[in-house]
């Protein structure tokens, strides 16, 4: 049986496939060449997860690989209709950015609780500034996004005595739906998103929403950019309809260095990188490398994507309708 034709859509650095010697014809591609090769690939690893290629480069007819992996959490730049209705097996890399990603957030939370960017600015400025600052225990906050990641956020902020309510696509368990984050974003102290990106879920972070915080809260992401209507994120900051805001990720990436949101007062920028620790690219092809030998063995794969939904369900939303 001939070996599989593995295609790489690359990135520097590229992938550690070592192990994947004499059991796959690697080949590898850029964005400008993915279409032509895609009719001759087997498998698809995504390791540039930040190109939009795949989507452009999948419609039309003919063969097209029977598994595409993405070196990430998100699918949003992958996924068009003709992908979506294939047979096709999608699936994502679950299990290696949750832990790095929620401490990240933890991170910030303590960040803004103790003012720490008031006290570098301080120092910088030689300013003896003494303040209070606040207590993160007793505080509430509201997590969307009840996939791995809003969890482990959910379980570390728990850790510290926050009150947190998760919220995902519909209520079940311990999770609130959809239809209950109004209520408790009135109340609560910090507001961090977590969600993936569909089309229910682009731009709900708007004018009305931040309308509805109280003026002492905070917002962060660590989603997907377009979950957030920036222009009304910056207005509110600047408004002070809210205390303070963090964003990990941007509607279009890297931030132009023209973009205002560098100015907006309030407002923390970081470039991406709340889920990338040291070593997280050599996780990422361990992961694959693995899923590679379960399919190559015809075993199922982990961390399959619902392409309906855009995402991994979770066991206990499997039977869960759409919102």
């Amino acid at each position: 049986m001939p070996e599989p034709t593995l295609l790489v859509l690359d990135a520097d650095p590229p992938p550690r496939l070592g192990a994947l010697t004499g059991r796959a014809r690697i080949r590898y591609t850029d964005g400008a060449g993915l279409a032509g090769e895609l009719p001759h690939a087997d498998a698809l690893l995504v390791w540039d997860f930040t190109s939009d290629a795949v989507r452009a480069a999948w419609p039309g007819a003919g063969p097209r690989p029977r598994w595409v992996h993405t070196a990430s959490a998100g699918v949003d730049r992958l996924l068009c209709p003709e992908l979506a209705e294939s047979d096709t097996v999608l699936t994502n890399a679950r299990g290696i950015f949750e832990q790095p990603i929620a401490e990240y957030v933890l991170g910030l939370v303590l960040a803004f609780a103790k003012d720490v960017p008031g006290t570098l600015e301080s120092q910088r400025g030689r300013h003896w500034h003494h303040r209070e600052s606040q207590q993160v225990a007793g505080a509430r906050a509201v997590v969307v996004g009840a996939g791995p990641i809003g969890r482990e956020i959910t379980r570390l902020l728990i850790a510290l005595g926050v009150q947190v309510a998760l919220v995902g696509r519909t209520a079940r368990r311990t999770i609130h739906g959809v239809e209950d984050l109004d209520r408790l974003a009135a109340l609560a102290d910090w507001v961090i998103c977590a969600a993936p990106l569909t089309e229910q879920t682009h731009g709900m972070f708007d004018a009305r929403f931040f309308g509805l915080m109280q003026p002492s809260a905070r917002f962060i992401n660590v989603g997907r950019g377009p979950l957030v209507v920036e222009d009304d994120l910056a207005d509110a900051l600047r408004r002070r309809w809210i205390a303070g805001a963090a964003l990990d990720v941007f509607r279009q990436e890297p931030l132009d260095r023209g973009s205002g949101l560098w100015d907006v007062p309030g407002l923390i920028v970081s470039p991406h990188m709340s889920g990338d620790t040291v070593g997280w690219r050599d996780r990422l092809g361990e992961q694959f490398v693995a899923m590679y030998e379960r399919w190559a063995a015809g075993e199922p794969l982990p961390n399959v994507v619902d392409k309906r939904r855009g995402h991994v369900p979770s066991p206990d939303v499997l039977d869960a309708p759409g919102i």
